[in-house]
């Protein structure tokens, strides 16, 4: 993915084609993942291409019989990441609740930065198969 003119879009549609290949992938786990993921590449998209240039995000998913493990790769500036004790903020918030909803979908997020890039991983088990 490069953006522009990459978007959520062009996460939602690997995703499909990812589900495709992947007919035991239960619906709560597939829900739970695109939700996780298009988060994650939206706070990417917003927030680590702070001048606008663009950036370049690479989607990597390993699916076996006991997880879904998903790494992140992009090209956008380093952050500042708190991913321990992100909590969702107050309802009337109008932003703010990224992390702890990628927290609440997936059993482990890491982050990382790795030879200039930012590094994102997240699992989650999978509860049953399709």
């Amino acid at each position: 993915l490069t953006t522009p003119p990459g978007d959520v879009n062009t996460v939602h549609d690997f995703l499909v084609a990812v589900w495709g290949e992947a007919a035991t992938v239960s619906d709560i786990d597939r829900i739970s993942i695109e939700t996780a993921l298009i988060e994650l590449a939206a706070n990417v998209m917003q927030h680590a291409d702070s001048d606008g240039a663009g950036l370049a995000c690479e989607f990597a998913i390993v699916i076996d019989d006991e997880a879904i493990a998903i790494t992140v790769r992009d090209t956008g500036e380093p952050g500042d990441i708190q991913l321990v004790g992100a909590e969702m903020p107050e309802l009337d918030a109008e932003s703010g609740r990224g992390l702890a909803l990628i927290n609440a979908l997936v059993d482990d997020v890491a982050y990382s930065q790795e030879g200039g890039h930012n590094v994102w991983r997240l699992r989650r088990s999978r509860v049953a198969t399709a």
